[in-house]
């Protein structure tokens, strides 16, 4: 901590929160391990996927778009419009419960291995910065020695480089709403031509440069709440990282390479405060800050390999684990989570296998219920109508059949027995159903059935007459 300030962390308040309230920047020391390359790995494989996604088509549509301007959504061949908005009650409540089981397993590992904030915040801009201003250490010297052309020069290239990486991930966001080929296109054009995608893309790049080049473990800190959700959803055996008290205490600094007589193993280097990039020290317990990178395991184990000691003074591990209890993986808590969320699952999947490629809804057209027709002859009929809502859900264009049922004798009106409608189209086909005198029961059900290539929607409606 030679460049940092000499006052370390602490339970009291923030270590990037100064005494008097002004913001400490925060430079996290390089750690190589095994959990580093790992998150690198995992992160590499969720921007591929990310940056995949809206420019995959299947069935002729990205793989997953929100198109919000026609009020559809596409997502692995699959299309859903705003009649399927009651789908996503399973589809959030799976992700809430899938949550809640996670973390009372794993602890915070979203926020260290999947959150968006650390894989760009660690596998691009904290790489950037490290290229052009050094390591941790040197990157703290760089910021209090006096400006210099340098200096100047050094931070521009940084913030040029931190508004195009911005920009990158602004027409990333974007492509998940206008789908990726529709956005390379927008980009080969005039800004004023696609006015409102060009503004968002401002709004993304610059919400993303103030995170990513000054807010950052903010972030984490102050705005997301999973961090104190994290409190109430663990329990004494989820899994966290932590410092074994029991073989590192009484910390001591070795001399000359020999451990002092009842001195622990934990040499005091600090080097676990260094890499932390929420500027916590994991010694001194679970804190909201902590969001399990895993880099003071790293840092801690490249320590301890040096000494010739063996690995895990930091290391993940439960509550219980540290304290020489029994761990239980297999309790309460858990079941119940993950029994809300198998439940959640299976009702998504159950909406989603009844899931229909159009809908077909008879609607009554508003004004008189019936209609009682005198003919010259003295006949007498009676006549309801009504206005199918047709809702063409497929990707490509098709062609549906309309038929008609009813349990007596009757005539209708429709103009459009057989229509074709294009991928998203709706259309309201009037029906008009007229029944003799004679045969009419009183009020009656009937049916009118759609047929699209191998599927059938059947709708029923009322027709309304005076009783018998």
């Amino acid at each position: 901590m030679s460049a940092r300030s000499k006052e370390g962390p602490n339970l009291e308040r923030l270590y990037s929160i100064r005494s008097d309230g002004s913001r400490r920047k925060l430079h996290p020391s390089d750690v190589r391990g095994r959990f580093m390359r790992a998150r690198r790995i995992v992160f590499g494989i969720l921007v591929l996927a990310a940056l995949a996604m809206p420019f995959v088509h299947i069935k002729g549509h990205p793989a997953v778009q929100l198109d919000i301007a026609n009020r559809r959504f596409y997502l692995f061949g699959s299309a859903f419009n705003a009649q399927d908005v009651w789908m996503l009650v399973f589809l959030l409540a799976a992700v809430a419960f899938g949550i809640l089981f996670v973390t009372a397993w794993l602890g915070r590992v979203w926020c260290g291995w999947s959150c968006p904030q650390s894989v760009f915040m660690e596998g691009l801009f904290r790489p950037i910065e490290r290229l052009l201003e050094g390591a941790g250490e040197k990157r703290y010297r760089l910021d209090e020695a006096p400006m210099s052309g340098g200096k100047l020069a050094r931070k521009l290239v940084k913030h040029v480089l931190f508004i195009v990486a911005s920009t990158a991930i602004a027409h990333g966001i974007l492509s998940f709403f206008v789908s990726g080929r529709a956005l390379l296109d927008m980009m080969r054009h005039d800004p004023r031509q696609h006015p409102e995608a060009f503004a968002w893309m401002l709004a993304f790049t610059g919400i993303m440069y103030f995170n990513f080049a000054w807010f950052r473990e903010q972030f984490c800190i102050v705005v997301c709440p999973y961090g104190r959700l994290q409190g109430v959803l663990a329990d004494d055996d989820s899994m966290v990282i932590g410092y074994d008290k029991t073989r590192g205490e009484p910390r001591a600094h070795r001399d000359k390479g020999k451990r002092r007589d009842g001195a622990g193993e934990c040499v005091d280097c600090n080097r676990c405060v260094a890499v932390c990039p929420t500027g916590i020290d994991i010694r001194q317990g679970l804190q909201l800050e902590c969001v399990a990178c895993a880099q003071c395991i790293d840092a801690c184990d490249e320590v301890m390999d040096k000494l010739a000691q063996p690995r895990g003074l930091i290391r993940y591990a439960s509550h219980n684990q540290f304290s020489g209890k029994k761990h239980r993986t297999i309790r309460p808590r858990l079941i119940a989570y993950f029994t809300l969320f198998a439940i959640a699952v299976s009702g998504a999947g159950i909406a989603a296998a009844r899931h229909r490629s159009f809908e077909a809804n008879l609607l009554r057209v508003r004004g008189t219920p019936y209609v009682r027709d005198v003919a010259a002859d003295g006949k007498t009929t009676w006549r309801n109508t009504y206005e199918l809502h047709l809702v063409n859900k497929r990707t490509v264009a098709t062609t549906f059949v309309v038929t008609p049922k009813a349990p007596v004798a009757a005539e209708y009106v429709l103009p459009q027995g057989r229509l074709t409608l294009a991928p998203g189209e709706d259309r309201r086909v009037p029906i008009v159903v007229t029944v003799d005198d004679k045969v009419l029961p009183g009020p009656f059900d009937f049916s009118v059935s759609v047929a699209a290539a191998d599927e059938t929607v059947t709708s029923t409606g009322r027709f309304l007459s005076p009783p018998r």
